[in-house]
């Protein structure tokens, strides 16, 4: 079985722990693990992955197999970017998301559409690191959503016009 573990790029020691602990286990369990490669979970859980004595497919933004974290079993590369979200979903069974914000919520909503369980150890959270960034507004009331989406709507209607001219 090939279970897919995502998360964020770079990492707290206490969400390090979780990841190592979650490879190790899943390595101990007799998993193939699939994950991005590079640093923050992804490093985390193939180290515990390594320690477990199980293995750990590395699927590469880049061209370049050197990319991979120094724990990974078999680096990937595909110079696909961040399309290669996609690819690390579609090799797994179901999928276990540690941390991580915008990009890990785009692998685990990829996972959902594929019709595949994911399992989140903390909440996905999208923080703002850009002023031009989306926001993930909840607001249950129908009436207040439908103004809402207009309001907002109507800001990018603005940009749009403006672009235009």
């Amino acid at each position: 079985m090939n279970i897919g573990v995502i998360g964020g790029s770079r990492v707290h020691d206490d969400v390090c722990e979780v990841a190592y602990n979650v490879g190790r286990i899943l390595a101990q369990r007799g998993v193939i693990v699939i994950c991005g490669g590079l640093t923050g979970v992804m490093e985390c859980a193939s180290h515990g992955v390594r320690d477990g004595g199980g293995t750990v497919v590395g699927i590469l933004p880049g061209y370049d197999a050197s990319e991979a974290n120094r724990y990974i079993s078999i680096p990937l590369p595909t110079g696909m970017g961040y399309m290669r979200n996609f690819l690390i979903i579609r090799a797994s069974q179901a999928i276990i998301a540690i941390d991580g914000s915008a990009g890990t919520l785009s692998e685990a909503s990829f996972a959902i559409s594929e019709g595949k369980d994911v399992v989140s150890i903390y909440p996905l959270n999208i923080p703002r690191t850009k002023e031009k960034e989306g926001h993930v507004y909840v607001e249950p009331d129908p009436q207040k959503a439908v103004d809402l989406a207009i309001s907002l709507g109507e800001k990018w209607q603005q940009i749009d016009e403006s672009n235009e001219r």
